[in-house]
């Protein structure tokens, strides 16, 4: 049997869906990017046909993806199919993803059909996208729920009709370990023309077994894993992809099983789409969390320090975690920042050293000493500067303190305009949000969460500041870093209203072209 598994990454399309705000075109775009240096074989773009600018942002990633397969979802319906294929026929190579529910719940409840109907939907389904490309995947949603001779019958009917993969998906996280496993032994024993698609799977962690299925399963045959970074997705998320390509990695010798996933680049991987999606990684998260490689117990720190391999089943540098070694102050200069960030693993075309050498003389004048978070805190944080914003911030000074009340002063750049103004507040932050809102009146925006985090260690640390604000009906993340916390909130907000801004310009085209 083959010995290679096809690494399936749904961060952008599962994973998304779980998210409190929407991933701009250009984020996506950015995690696409990393997921591909990664070495995912196939990249779950989205749903083209759910949104305009999902269909946008599909086609962008499909446009630029060179060195993956990227694929789209639709329903078993054709405008979905054609959506797909239509956002996706840019790419050099690509793969439509179409689905429907098979278990009792779902074909009675939701789909209200028979047996029948929902096996000949899924026929014409697959022979629809079949017009587009050959490599096309049926999904068997909750196949875990699914009476197995039904799901027999509908894997059968779906590689009869075209499906190069079958995805068996455990879509409520509902079964265990071996009966898992026994769902895919039972398909490869009883499914005629098996041997004609590859089995995949598809599993969600609301037991936290997601990864444990997973596993399960590949042991019983299945050669494609369903999987996201950090393992984020709808409710408790899905198959983490650090967790089950690890296992695979550490236990090969056991399974003889590989993937052609680049681990070094796995925890570069992890922050950007926690960064991106604020979603943080929990300390005690296997492979990337904060502790995954740090010892207390002084029994373990002497195993470690006489053999590294008595606590620690892989190294560090194994999934691209490196230690500080460097004392980088205000004296350092470019050469070396350009040097540490290459052992941290980032090539020199994948940032402008300058900008990002500038903004470490920023912040080693005001810390005395830069580490190695601080420098891939900055380098996301250039990364995400809009190159044509509309909004820039040109000056910003609040007060605050015992009994005063506090107030900011902003001054803002609005395309060619410049407006300053002043507002009070609950706080130095709620001041200024105040003051930006005033100087973009007409703009209904509503702040609805503001979260605070620091990026490294002490007093000194850089501060965080992830907002989300509603906005004609639809949600914007903006991520802002600096050292001051209303510097960096506001630093998040102005990041909000720039992605706002492209929004309107957009939906403004849509209506010029609607109109026409």
């Amino acid at each position: 049997m083959e010995k290679q598994v096809i690494i399936f990454d749904t961060t952008l399309r599962d994973g998304e869906q779980a998210l409190p705000a929407s991933l701009s075109a250009r984020e996506k775009l950015q995690i696409a990017l990393m997921l591909e240096r990664l070495g995912v074989d196939v990249i779950e773009a989205g749903f083209p046909v759910s949104s305009p600018g999902d269909f946008t942002s599909v086609q962008m990633i499909a446009r630029e993806v060179k060195n993956a397969r990227v694929c789209g979802l639709s329903r078993a319906l054709e405008k979905d199919i054609d959506a797909c294929g239509e956002a996706l026929s840019v790419a050099e190579q690509f793969r439509i993803h179409t689905f429907i529910a098979t278990s009792d719940i779902h074909v009675d409840t939701k789909l209200r059909k028979s047996q029948d109907e929902v096996v000949e939907m899924a026929i014409k389904a697959i022979q629809h996208a079949r017009k587009y490309t050959d490599d096309v995947e049926f999904s068997c949603e909750d196949a875990g729920r699914t009476h197995i001779d039904y799901l027999c019958r509908m894997v059968e009917a779906a590689i009869s009709a075209g499906a190069s993969t079958v995805n068996i998906p455990d879509t409520v996280g509902y079964t265990i370990p071996s009966e898992f496993g026994g769902i895919i032994s039972s398909l490869f024993d009883r499914v005629p023309n098996i041997d004609k698609a590859v089995i995949s799977v598809h599993c969600h962690n609301d037991l936290g077994l997601a990864v444990a299925n997973s596993l399960a399963a590949v042991q019983a045959g299945a050669r494609q894993v369903e999987c996201t970074v950090n393992g984020i997705g709808e409710r408790a998320g899905n198959c983490s992809l650090e967790e089950i390509v690890m296992t695979l990695k550490t236990r090969e010798q056991m399974l003889g099983l590989q993937t052609n996933i680049r681990s070094q680049e796995i925890s570069k991987a992890s922050k950007l789409v926690s960064q991106l999606c604020n979603m943080p990684v929990q300390a005690n998260k296997a492979i990337v969390g904060a502790n995954a490689f740090s010892h207390s117990s002084g029994i373990h720190q002497d195993g470690v320090l006489k053999g590294q391999n008595t606590y620690e089943i892989m190294t560090p540098e194994s999934v691209g975690i490196n230690k500080n070694n460097l004392n980088l102050t205000s004296r350092s200069g470019r050469h070396v920042i350009k040097h540490r960030l290459g052992e941290l693993g980032y090539k020199s075309d994948e940032y402008d050293l300058d900008e990002v050498y500038t903004a470490f003389l920023k912040l080693a004048d005001k810390k005395g000493q830069v580490f190695d978070y601080d420098l891939e805190a900055l380098l996301f944080f250039n990364q995400q500067k809009h190159e044509d914003a509309y909004y820039k911030l040109t000056y910003l000074h609040a007060t605050s303190g015992h009994n005063i009340i506090p107030s900011a002063t902003v001054s803002l750049e609005l395309g060619e305009k410049s407006l300053t103004k002043s507002a009070t507040g609950n706080g130095p932050v709620d001041a200024a949000f105040n003051a930006i809102i005033s100087a973009i009146e007409g703009h209904d925006l509503d702040i609805v969460d503001f979260k605070l985090d620091s990026k490294g260690e002490g007093a000194d640390a850089l501060a965080q500041v992830s907002v989300i604000v509603e906005y004609n009906h639809r949600r914007f993340n903006g991520i802002g870093l600096a050292t001051d916390i209303v510097e960096a909130g506001v630093k998040a907000l102005i990041f909000v209203l720039n992605n706002m801004h492209l929004a309107d310009q957009i939906d403004q085209q849509k209506q010029k072209i609607v109109g026409v």
